[in-house]
């Protein structure tokens, strides 16, 4: 209810006005600050009210930032971030004691004066004038509020929050002029519990109930009389008062509280010296901010829900729009985080590679039909030590990843396959597959053909890989040179379209370069989440549905609940579900006796296929169940390791292989990740090998064994990425050239002898 109007029927602004030359001159001394001459003020005394209705008065009161909470597909937390820690409460739950301790240590005429205490800044001033220093301030509770709103609202730049602290007169008679508004619009007790939720108690602690947690971990509601003096002390000097740094100061600041309580008649002379002489009682709770903190090696993936945040359109029109509404906080995020499958990931990854390796490991799960992210690790820990990074190995450059991804190698070959299906190629389709062949020219592209005019060749791993192939033999052993001529059969486009009907697309997101080395043996970078969701696509015949990590948000404004929009997943179909099938045939052939062997899950269906790229800097295992898909990659993320003679995980491996590092990873993963889940059947179809009499050599070849240690000739799936001879040389792709280690960046040089 508006008060009643006293001295002579003046408002409470005219009434300022009539004592702002005692206020304002009060307020300059307390402050050191030399009062200017009165016209320079614009407040001559014949037009003070005038000239003082004229300031601006109205007080645009930020929300207060707050916690974001960001939990698991279960409920469970992940992770807490903030840009400042607190928990915006009702004054019903902060202790009756904290509210006593406060005023009688910062105003205790509180509820006895208006917005300004005139009385106590005469008082202060006469004080003041006979120590000849500033021994006593004057600002009311009311004008400490106003002034804590413009530090909330300058956030943490630092040039706003000096505007907001210095000590000018017009920035004295501002604030007294909104102290004014604000004792009219709130009251004293509104303006209250919004003094302990903004104020700063040291320890990142901001408002009384992140103090009341970070110093004895327990809610503000359940404060005792000791403890709320220590919190009310520390609030004049946060640093000085710290209990945490400085006991013994902290405990004298607080014995100055209980003092004040008692001589304004809030607690007893006994109540207070009984109190004085209990311990602090500090039961600290260390800050626990940031995706550092995440659980169970979700870090990586606590940070790609903040960049999708900032990078979704529907959080904000602008990133600047966005990251005011991240910073605010106050968010609770449900993501599609699977724990269980989330410590399956993190347990696999550590159970491989060591954090010390040369090499790192990354892992991405993702449910098909959904696009649900449910798990995504990686070898190297988030931070910023030694052996640790804050780059995101599973995902693009724009969200946190690596530049350019990683050079996925033969697990490109299934989209070039799907790709020949719906051109109707049939998968009986037998091409000579020689052991070493030149690249077919012309091929034609969505544009003018592509032609192989530096005479770049290419080779299978094994001279003993032999045509003629059938697609489910040349699929089983990763025949380079099968696939190279069934992309000269189609042509580059019909592929171009399949990739981008899945979203396979370049780390740093441009769209694959068309030339035969991109598109049917994987020469440019890609990451994990990328892969995982491409696949995910046989596994649910044929339809694409774009990742998600969110599932809901709800954010607290004050005290106020409301919901955001989330962005959800797109589906669309990708292939028919024929061509779908028929790759999950073919892809479970690579599990049961090709180069996947040693990934092959035996207690439910599923399918893959192995990569591994030029130089053995990559090595890829990609693979799903009807009802999860997940990729794996192992490399360097400098792209300079070469994983030949090579000890990973505490094994030594002479070369390291798709079916030999990734593949057992992706094993464990999933395993772990689907324990306890449906175990659903693909929908296969027949596909008949080639005669496998045709030719001797492929007798020769016939059963080799992925679990023996690989010597070169015998193990690996697709070998030197481009199938290059003398291991593709080349120093980069770009022009229609051929990568030899694109993620380095786009160049022009030949890959290998023409």
């Amino acid at each position: 209810m508006p008060k009643k109007r006293s001295g002579g029927g003046l408002s409470p602004t005219q009434q300022a006005a009539k004592f702002l030359g005692v206020s304002v001159l009060a307020g300059a001394v307390l402050a050191g600050i030399a009062l200017p001459a009165v016209g320079a003020l614009g407040l001559a005394a014949k037009g003070s009210v005038e000239s003082f209705d004229a300031l601006p008065a109205n007080l645009k009161t930020p929300p207060l930032s707050q916690r974001t909470a960001i939990l698991d597909a279960e409920g469970g937390t992940i992770a807490t971030v903030y840009s400042r820690d607190r928990t915006v409460v009702d004054l019903k739950d902060i202790s009756p004691y904290m509210q006593k301790a406060i005023v009688a240590i910062e105003d205790s005429r509180f509820y006895e004066h208006g917005a300004v205490d005139l009385k106590g800044v005469l008082r202060a001033l006469n004080k003041n004038a006979r120590s000849g220093g500033v021994s006593e301030g004057a600002s009311t509770l009311t004008q400490q509020y106003v002034k804590n709103v413009f530090v909330e609202e300058a956030g943490d730049d630092p040039t706003k929050v000096a505007q907001a602290t210095q000590q000018t007169i017009g920035r004295k008679i501002q604030e007294l002029k909104l102290a004014i508004q604000v004792e009219e619009e709130l009251g004293k007790k509104k303006i209250l519990e919004n003094y302990l939720n903004i104020t700063f108690f040291g320890q990142q602690a901001y408002g009384v109930e992140a103090a009341s947690q970070r110093y004895f971990s327990k809610h503000a509601k359940d404060l005792t009389v000791q403890e709320a003096a220590l919190l009310a002390g520390i609030v004049q000097s946060p640093s000085r008062y710290d209990p945490v740094n400085d006991e013994a100061e902290a405990t004298k600041r607080r014995n100055v509280v209980l003092t004040r309580m008692a001589q304004v008649g809030d607690i007893s002379p006994a109540q207070a010296e009984k109190a004085k002489k209990a311990p602090l009682g500090l039961k600290v709770s260390k800050p626990k901010n940031g995706c550092i903190t995440a659980v169970n090696d979700a870090s990586f993936f606590c940070d790609y829900v903040r960049e999708v945040f900032l990078s979704e359109p529907v959080f904000g029109k602008t990133r600047k729009d966005r990251a005011k509404v991240w910073n605010q906080g106050g968010l609770t995020i449900r993501t599609t985080l699977d724990p269980q499958a989330q410590e399956s990931v993190h347990q696999s990854l550590k159970d491989h590679v060591n954090k010390s390796d040369s090499v790192a490991a990354a892992s991405t799960l993702v449910e098909p039909g959904t696009g649900r992210i449910v798990a995504m690790g990686q070898s190297k820990p988030y931070g910023y030590g030694k052996n640790e990074t804050e780059i995101n190995y599973s995902v693009d450059h724009a969200v946190g990843g690596s530049n350019y991804g990683f050079p996925t190698g033969s697990t490109f070959k299934p989209f070039l396959a799907a790709a020949a299906l719906e051109e109707n190629v049939p998968a009986t389709k037998e091409y000579s597959s020689p052991y070493d062949m030149d690249y077919p020219s012309p091929i034609q592209t969505c544009d003018k053909p592509w032609i192989n005019d530096s005479g770049y060749r290419l080779e299978n791993e094994n001279e003993s890989e032999v045509g003629p192939y059938r697609l489910k033999e040349a699929m089983a052993k990763s025949v380079n040179t099968y696939f190279v001529q069934m992309l000269a059969d189609i042509g580059l486009c019909p592929v171009a379209s399949m990739a981008d009907k899945l979203h396979v697309h370049q780390g740093n997101g441009d769209k694959l370069p068309q030339n035969p080395s991109a598109l049917a043996l994987g020469s440019v970078g890609m990451s994990p989440l990328t892969m995982a969701s491409a696949y995910a696509t046989f596994a649910s015949r044929g339809m694409y549905c774009t990742p998600v990590a969110i599932e809901s948000i709800t954010q607290k404004v004050g005290n106020k609940q409301k919901s955001l929009e989330v962005p959800k997943s797109t589906c669309s179909r990708a292939m028919t579900e024929k061509t779908a099938d028929s790759v999950n045939t073919l892809l479970q052939g690579v599990v049961d006796s090709g180069t996947g062997k040693a990934a092959g899950l035996s207690d439910r269906a599923n399918a893959g296929k192995t990569g591994t790229t030029d130089e053995r800097k990559n090595a890829w295992f990609v693979g799903y169940t009807p009802n999860m898909s997940g990729a794996v990659w192992v490399g360097s993320a400098s792209q300079e390791v070469e994983m030949k003679d090579i000890t990973i995980g505490g094994v030594y491996h002479p070369l390291v292989f798709g079916g030999a590092v990734p593949g057992p990873i992706w094993k464990d993963a999933m395993t772990g990740a689907l324990s306890g889940k449906d175990s659903p059947s693909f929908n296969l179809v027949d596909i008949p090998d080639g005669d496998k009499n045709k030719d001797k050599n492929k007798d020769k070849d016939k059963g080799r064994d992925e679990d023996k240690p690989d010597d070169g000739n015998n193990g690996d799936d697709d070998g030197f990425i481009a199938g290059l001879t003398n291991g593709g040389t080349g120093d980069g792709g770009g022009d229609g050239g051929f990568p030899g280690n694109l993620i380095q960046g786009p160049g022009n040089g030949p890959g290998g002898r023409r």
